[in-house]
């Protein structure tokens, strides 16, 4: 499986950060409407929660690209 890697410097970080680090998209307010609406998945189950904290190894999709946080 293609992950796209996003790299992380402290213990954790939330998914709304992790999709703008990883540049899926420049708006803060974008990105909290894709996740509410169910369209980003975490670790295979659907996520509707911008602030759920990612650790290394968690996996994120979205539009049928996987991102994986190292």
């Amino acid at each position: 499986m293609e992950y796209i890697e996003v790299a992380i410097r402290d213990e954790f970080i939330r998914l709304g950060q992790a999709m703008k680090l990883a540049g899926i998209l420049d708006s803060g307010s974008d990105i909290k409407y894709e996740i509410l609406d169910g369209n980003v998945e975490v670790n295979g189950e659907v996520e509707e929660r911008r602030g759920r904290k990612l650790h290394k190894g968690d996996v994120f999709r979205y539009a049928g690209q996987d991102y994986k946080i190292v």
